[in-house]
């Protein structure tokens, strides 16, 4: 059963931000941030990468319509918008969904590190190219 495809079929109640006949927005339960919302399609889809790419540009799509909708009527400072594939980059539910997790200020608790990795870029290019 996947809890995301139950909120559509409105077997499992949530708190509506927008919906269309493709696309459903919600409030997360776990609210990271204030304001956490995620934006999914209605049609299963395990994650983006299974998507047709027609899809996957309308999903996009509506989460920019809804992050724009977030930010005129709640004022964030930023807005983190966060698309995880499989449980390695921390998608929890196997159904696509966008995260829009808006920032008021940096003791918000997320933090977000990038790190250099130290590898030949010409090494990568290879293995992608090779």
């Amino acid at each position: 059963m996947c809890v995301f495809c139950e909120i559509v079929k409105g077997n499992i109640p949530s708190a509506k931000v927008y919906e269309d006949d493709d696309f459903l927005a919600i409030l997360d339960l776990s609210q990271t941030t204030l304001d956490h919302t995620l934006v999914m399609p209605k049609k299963h889809y395990e994650n983006v990468l299974e998507m047709p790419k027609e899809e996957a540009e309308a999903l996009m799509g509506k989460a920019q319509e809804v992050a724009k909708l977030l930010t005129e009527k709640l004022h964030p400072a930023g807005m983190n918008i966060l698309l995880n594939c499989n449980e390695a980059a921390g998608q929890s539910v196997m159904h696509t969904h966008v995260h829009l997790i808006p920032r008021y200020d940096e003791s918000d608790g997320i933090e977000i590190h990038f790190h250099e990795s130290g590898r030949d870029l010409n090494e990568v290019l290879a293995k992608i190219k090779g």
